[in-house]
């Protein structure tokens, strides 16, 4: 398993590398790449946590359609582990002129045993242009799950904004392998103010992000000797090629 952990990791790394090579040569044909790291950063929280925090993504493809990678991960730095980290390929299509559909594989390396998902997702902007994506997941063990990500930015000035957002994770049941209950099982929500240094190339930013277990999650939390709430200050960057 680690080994396929290894193995996953470096495609991603090498998928994502490879892109402004396949895209330089391919677009006269009209094929797009793009990669991006909407979150890129490091948190300190209560009590002296400290995690090392990615989200982002990278595609290839025409305006039909797209071959996209979707990565995010937690390491703690305290005992230089990750509390989660997973990878997702889909394909992605428009619907509309608004919002895409995708499907595809998900691997999910949380804390205990690892995860294979099918998935199926709905990403765009909903009215007043707050971006949302969002999934439904269907698990190896049969377990359904779902997460929703909205995000929205708030231009201040020609270079400085301010980014509100909001990550909910909820389940149709539980799984104790992975300290996962039924019902919306943790919600993050973030507050980032980022300066535009490079045509949106690249952005740092400065932040405070609140996590919250609910439920069964924050029992499974909790036995392990745990917080189910935790505050972060934060400080990172956006990048985007």
């Amino acid at each position: 398993m680690i080994k396929l952990k290894k193995s996953l990791l470096t495609a991603a790394l090498t998928f994502s590398i490879l892109m402004p090579v396949v895209g330089h040569s391919a677009e006269m044909s009209n094929i797009y790449y793009g990669v991006q790291m909407e979150e890129f950063e490091y948190r300190y929280g209560e009590g002296g946590e400290e995690l090392f925090a990615f989200d982002g993504d990278a595609f290839i493809g025409t305006d039909e359609l797209k071959l996209r990678w979707e990565g995010s991960g937690e390491l703690d730095l305290n005992v230089n582990r990750f509390e989660s980290l997973s990878n997702q390929l889909a394909l992605q299509t428009p619907i509309s002129d608004f919002w895409d559909i995708k499907g595809g594989v998900r691997y999910s390396s949380p804390q205990g045993p690892d995860r294979w998902y099918a998935a199926v997702g709905l990403s765009g902007l909903a009215p007043q242009w707050i971006e949302v994506d969002t999934h439904l997941f269907l698990s190896e063990k049969g377990k359904l799950s779902a997460d929703l990500d909205i995000e929205y930015e708030i231009l201040l000035t020609n270079y400085l904004t301010l980014t509100p957002s909001a990550n909910i994770d909820a389940a149709f049941s539980s799984d104790r392998e992975i300290g996962v209950g039924s019902g919306i099982n943790s919600v993050e929500a973030g507050l980032r103010l980022s300066y535009d240094v490079w045509d949106r190339i690249l952005s740092p930013y400065v932040g405070v992000v609140y996590e919250r277990k609910f439920g069964q999650t924050a029992n499974y939390v909790e036995a392990e000797g745990e917080s189910a709430d935790i505050w972060y200050a934060v400080i990172g960057a956006k990048l985007m090629f």
